[in-house]
């Protein structure tokens, strides 16, 4: 069962790309897609990739560095969408308070460089596959994308967390789908550059099933209504955000 063209493989594959696209309709149905447009035209890249992909793959005319070369250009877009996502994301969490978004924004995107950084040497040093050029190539883009994804996935969580950011339901839901899948993926990548895993198949099936998973926590936060909690009648005092903010606003413009 684990391996590859498996009954399990080919749901893995198909299966999330099913769901991200039924979520797509669900959150265009609701009218949520314009709250977050970037993730809802998202859903349905990562979805038309998956089974372009997976089309390619069981399509017997394409060979096999062809079908390295459409994943390449697929991973390349995707990547593009993904930080832009995450970019959505931080103006979501954030866009309240103007002066702690500029600075949020300067720490992420400073967190951002250096794991670019350490990505390039992470790959570098990593262990050399046996592989064509255009296969490894796709590794190494795959190990910088990973590392940099969680990376700044992580950062953004612990921005919420310092300044006690109050997260809304699909904005947190959104991070956390991410924020898993690419911990795993990142992990997953650790253990096959160390020599610790060696079979790639049992690699793919645990990305795609992670990925999965990802899909089910964003159909309960975007679809499934969250707890109300009722309104305290007595006016609440002053957030510390909001000083924060004020303050920053004052020292920015002395």
């Amino acid at each position: 069962m684990l391996q590859a063209h498996s009954f399990l493989w080919h749901y893995l594959w198909i299966g999330p790309n099913v769901l991200s696209l039924a979520l797509a309709w669900s959150i265009r149905r609701r009218g949520v897609h314009k709250q977050y447009p970037v993730f809802f035209a998202y859903l349905i890249f990562a979805s038309l990739e998956g089974f372009v992909l997976y089309g390619l793959d069981l399509f017997p005319a394409v060979s096999p560095t062809s079908w390295w070369y459409a994943f390449w250009a697929g991973t390349i877009a995707e990547g593009l969408f993904k930080f832009a996502v995450v970019a959505a994301l931080l103006h979501h969490l954030l866009h309240s308070w103007p002066a702690i978004a500029r600075l949020g924004r300067n720490l992420v995107s400073g967190a951002g460089v250096v794991l670019v950084l350490l990505a390039a040497a992470a790959a570098a040093f990593a262990t050399p596959d046996n592989v064509p050029p255009v296969v490894g190539g796709v590794h190494v883009l795959s190990q910088t994308l990973y590392l940099t994804e969680a990376g700044v996935i992580l950062a953004i969580f612990l921005l919420a967390a310092v300044f006690q950011i109050p997260w809304d339901r699909a904005t947190f839901g959104i991070a956390l789908g991410f924020g898993l899948v690419w911990s795993e993926h990142l992990a997953v990548w650790a253990l096959v550059t160390g020599g610790v895993v060696r079979n790639r198949a049992w690699e793919d099936l645990a990305n795609m099933a992670t990925y999965h998973a990802c899909v089910l926590i964003w159909f309960y936060y975007l679809l499934v209504p969250g707890r109300v909690v009722a309104k305290s009648a007595v006016p609440l005092p002053e957030n510390n955000l909001d000083v924060w903010n004020r303050e920053l606003e004052r020292l920015v413009h002395q």
